[in-house]
């Protein structure tokens, strides 16, 4: 099967932004990612179809597989007025 992979901020480094991987039936998301080599130290964000969704997640022909590094930063928001 056919799964469309989109690398976001940092992970683009590790592979084209975006790529079309070919996995046999019935892989998981973790499998993908195996696949990719990204390194293992690096949590990841993984959303499928616009869902977050866990490693073992069955990927279907067609779907995509949105990888995001934790992002972080910034300040905090504080209510308006304050």
């Amino acid at each position: 099967m056919k799964v469309k992979v989109k690398l976001f901020a940092s992970l683009r480094k590790f592979g084209p932004d975006e790529q079309i991987v070919e996995l046999p039936d019935e892989a998981t998301v973790e499998e993908a990612v195996h696949l990719l080599a990204l390194p293992k130290e690096i949590p990841l964000l993984k959303i499928v179809n616009g869902e977050h969704r866990p490693p073992k997640h069955h990927l279907k022909d067609g779907d995509e597989l949105a990888l995001f590094p934790p992002i972080a930063g910034g300040e905090r928001l504080r209510p308006f007025g304050r």
